[in-house]
């Protein structure tokens, strides 16, 4: 049976990113659960200097740095009105948000460029400006690569560049009421309406696999993946585009 350290160390952590795939001028798109690793040496600040370290300056790191809430919980009249999701809009200088101690770490570093909006994304590296302000378009453009450290293909925030391909009638089913959004207007909420009974994303993250489109290896306690964006997304649009109801379980 595998023995897993009790503590990981940073030059454990470069090793593994290593194993994996990552080189030195490599574009990544970073998501990350800190917790999922066990007992990081150094913690956040450990993780990101080993994703520094390892894809050097000529490099980039993009993590999303959305000015979301974590989940509200819904209350008798959330459930009475539809809804299944609720997230408060934050303002800029919120410390923390929904994306994690890594993302709101590497946000706050005094070399990192963060961009506009609610669906921002703070860079580092290789173009940080550029990054920046096209959000992850310049990465997927690049044949950039995703690195899911702990987490799965539902926190690839570049599988939504590609939406603008699903049909309205699975756009409207995810609209709340009129009421809903006068309770909770769009300015400093983020609600929704449905939830597919099937889970979408995991069909392509298992094509993706079955292309050879992602590479995985265990870093500490973590299952981490490296992910082909362009070709990645590539399947999601097709899907989309050629069985869009199958998809989302509407058939």
């Amino acid at each position: 049976m595998l023995e897993i350290p009790a503590c990981i160390t940073k030059k454990e952590i470069e090793n593994g990113l290593n194993s994996l795939g990552v080189k030195t001028s490599m574009m990544l798109e970073v998501h990350c659960s800190l917790s999922s690793f066990g007992h990081v040496d150094g913690g956040a600040i450990t993780i990101i200097d080993a994703l520094k370290n390892v894809v050097g300056t000529n490099g980039a790191i993009l993590t999303p740095s959305f000015k979301l809430s974590p989940n509200f919980p819904l209350n008798e009249t959330d459930k009475k009105l539809g809804l299944t999701l609720k997230i408060k809009i934050l303002h800029d200088d919120n410390e923390k948000s929904a994306m994690g101690i890594i993302s709101d770490t590497f946000r706050k570093m005094p070399d990192v460029i963060t961009g506009e909006g609610i669906f921002r994304v703070s860079a580092w590296g290789h173009e940080a400006e550029k990054h920046a302000s096209m959000g992850f378009q310049h990465l997927i453009d690049s044949d950039g690569c995703a690195l899911l450290m702990g987490v799965d293909i539902y926190r690839m925030s570049s599988m939504h560049y590609v939406e603008d391909f699903l049909p309205d009638g699975i756009k409207k089913k995810f609209i709340p009421s009129e009421e809903a959004r006068k309770i909770y207007p769009e300015s400093e909420w983020f609600i929704e309406a449905w939830t597919p009974t099937a889970r979408p994303w995991y069909i392509i993250q298992n094509r993706a696999y079955e292309k050879g489109y992602i590479k995985d290896t265990l870093i500490g306690n973590a299952k981490c993946m490296l992910v082909q964006v362009k070709n990645t997304i590539e399947l999601y649009k097709q899907a989309l585009q050629n069985e869009p109801f199958e998809l989302y379980g509407l058939t």
